[in-house]
Formats: structure tokens, C-alpha cells, sequence
């Protein structure tokens, strides 16, 4: 099975120069590697082509965002299986085979991501992936190994092969036939979230997400925003609203935006008061963005398939976090989640 890794760059120079021998020395005998540049304009590309010259490059005309660069670099990749991988990981022996085997060996399965942990504290998850992701009912996303900012030190606790809710678009394996299926990744999302709006129409087509704990890799994290950055609370309210509203089944559409409505009300006046004035706005302008472009995203809806929540915590995962103390996955209830 032919399997492509396509690393999708922005002024990440300094991350290919570090990580991208290792992974040639764990990955070529498995895989092509392939870097998607979306118009960078530090010296990413002639880096390449000196040092690296045997490196497919994709060029994107500009800065096209994650979505969109990741489709259009995609339409150029023919492959059984896509490895998206960020630029700011390091990989480790054998971290292609596991997810590959594991994924040949049962068709169901849409996409799968390894175990995700910190490359700047090796003993921790990191946040964006950690151990598997998940959502709750209302659209708040957590992982096995991460809450909100809680990380755990991994002890083994989280090296069962489970099925997920969501992979991880820092390293995501997805069958490229299905990829393409179920229409690519929404490019009106640019940025952030559009991994889960992704897995849940995968989802919702009736494919399983997995995590696989035999493959593991090592993330910066960060991306091209800050951690704390009101561009970033605003592409993840917006986001999140437009995930919700395409890939929940009707029955649940108008609770769920009811009290999102006054959960963001709260989350925004929490911000005004510890993060500032900014962060408040972007907030504002998310739902603002949503509304205005509400016809598009029911058009998009109108398209989908939608089957009931499989894999969802049916609580608020902000409740149970801040105001019942439930700081680790495994401090929730099992039989709280949709089967």
C-alpha cells in the first residue's frame, strides 16, 4: 500500500532543518515524503532544494490556511494513505508500520493518530492530539491525556487501542480514497478544528477514528499561532459553531446552540476579565462571522450525512472540568459517553 507523508510548510525553515533528517532516516523506506509550501517567504524552499534536493515540493500559489493548502496539495498525491504531519514534530523508529497494519487490517477505519507527547517535556502529552480526542455534546474538545490545559505525565495509562472521536491534524493517517469521499477538509475553516469537523463526517459516513499507542512522535506545538492569541479564540468559536451545526443529527441542533449561546456569553466575559478586551471581540466577531455566513454552512449541511453521536460525552465537559474538578479523562464516567 503506497502511503505518503505530506508536511504542510509556512515559514517553518527552522523546523525542517530540524526534523526533517530524522524523519527521511524513519520514514523513507515506508513512505514518500512530500512538503506542501504555502508561499512562504522565509527561505523554506531553497533550503530544500540545497539540502534536500530529492524532496518532492509542492508549491501553493499563497498562503492558503491549513485546509485549503492541505486540499490542494493533496489533489497532487497519489497515495493509499496520507500522513499529515506538521512540520514541528519529530518521529521515532517504526512510527509508520503500527498505524498502517492497523488500518489495513480492518477497512473501517477512516484515519488514526499515534500517541502524541510533548517535545518539550518528553514524560507529558502534548496538547494538540495527546492520547486520542473526543468532544462533548455542546462542542468542547478534550483528549485522553489532556484537558483544557491539564496535560498528564504518560505512565501507560493510555496505551490501549481504542476508537476515538477525533485524530489529530498535527498527525493524521487517513485512507486518501475516503479523504477525497467525504469532500477534503472545509477550507472555510483556514485554520483549527477543521481535523474534527473532518473526522466526524467520517464518522458519520460510517467509519471508525483510532488511536494507536505502538506509534509515537514528539510535538512542539504552537502552529503559527500563539497558544494565547485572539485569532486563535476566534477561529476555534467559529469553527467549532460551524462543526456543530453541519454534523449534528437534527435532533440535537437547536439545544445544543441554545446553551452555547450562554456558555460563549460566559466563556466571553471570562476573557474580558483575564485575557483582555481582545480576546472578548473575537468571541463576538466568531458569532457574528457564523451568523453571517449561516445560508453557506446550512447548504453545506444539507450535503451531509448525519447519524447519532457515537463516541461524544454527553455532559459539559466545562463543568465537569472547572467546577467538579474532573481534571483527567479517566475521571469521567464511561457510561456518560454516547455509544
Amino acid at each position: 500500500m503506497r502511503t505518503a507523508v505530506v508536511i504542510l510548510n509556512w515559514n517553518g525553515r527552522k523546523y525542517l532543518e530540524q526534523f526533517l533528517s530524522p524523519l527521511i532516516q524513519y520514514s523513507s523506506e515506508a513512505a514518500e515524503i512530500i512538503v506542501a509550501d504555502n508561499a512562504s517567504n522565509d527561505d523554506s524552499i531553497a533550503f530544500l532544494e540545497t539540502n534536500f534536493p530529492s524532496i518532492r515540493i509542492i508549491r501553493n500559489a499563497s498562503n492558503e490556511g491549513f485546509a485549503r493548502g492541505y486540499n490542494l496539495a493533496l489533489k497532487q498525491v497519489k497515495a493509499d494513505y496520507y500522513i499529515l504531519l506538521n512540520s514541528d514534530i519529530e518521529v521515532t523508529p517504526d512510527w509508520i508500520h503500527p498505524v498502517i497494519d492497523m488500518m489495513g487490517n480492518d477497512p473501517s477505519i477512516a484515519a488514526c493518530q499515534p500517541k502524541i507527547r510533548s517535545y518539550i517535556d518528553r514524560s507529558k502529552f502534548e496538547y494538540a492530539g495527546a492520547a486520542g480526542g473526543f468532544i462533548d455534546k455542546y462542542g468542547y474538545p478534550f483528549c485522553r491525556g489532556r484537558m483544557f490545559q491539564s496535560l498528564e505525565e504518560d505512565l501507560g495509562q493510555y496505551d490501549d487501542v481504542i476508537e476515538i472521536f477525533w485524530a489529530t491534524g498535527a498527525c493524521m493517517f487517513v485512507r486518501a480514497d475516503l479523504f477525497h469521499q467525504a469532500g477534503g477538509l472545509d477550507e472555510d475553516f483556514f485554520a483549527h478544528m477543521e481535523e474534527i469537523d473532518l473526522c466526524w463526517r467520517l464518522k458519520n459516513l460510517g467509519y471508525k477514528i483510532m488511536y494507536c499507542p505502538q506509534s509515537v512522535v514528539y510535538h512542539i506545538g504552537g502552529g503559527t499561532l500563539p497558544k494565547i492569541s485572539w485569532r486563535k479564540t476566534y477561529y476555534n468559536f467559529r469553527n467549532n459553531f460551524s462543526l456543530l451545526y453541519k454534523n449534528l443529527p437534527d435532533n440535537l441542533v437547536c439545544e445544543v446552540f441554545a446553551k452555547r449561546f450562554v456558555l460563549d456569553g460566559i466563556a466571553a466575559l471570562k476573557f474580558l476579565f483575564t485575557a483582555g478586551f481582545k480576546d472578548f471581540w473575537a468571541i463576538y466577531r466568531a458569532h457574528i462571522s457564523f451568523y453571517s455566513t449561516l445560508s453557506k454552512t446550512k447548504a453545506k449541511r444539507k450535503l451531509l450525512k448525519h447519524a447519532p453521536l457515537h463516541k461524544v460525552y454527553r455532559k459539559n465537559i466545562v463543568f465537569e472540568y472547572f467546577l467538579r474538578n474532573k481534571k483527567k479523562f479517566t475521571d469521567l464516567d464511561p457510561k456518560n459517553f454516547y455509544d
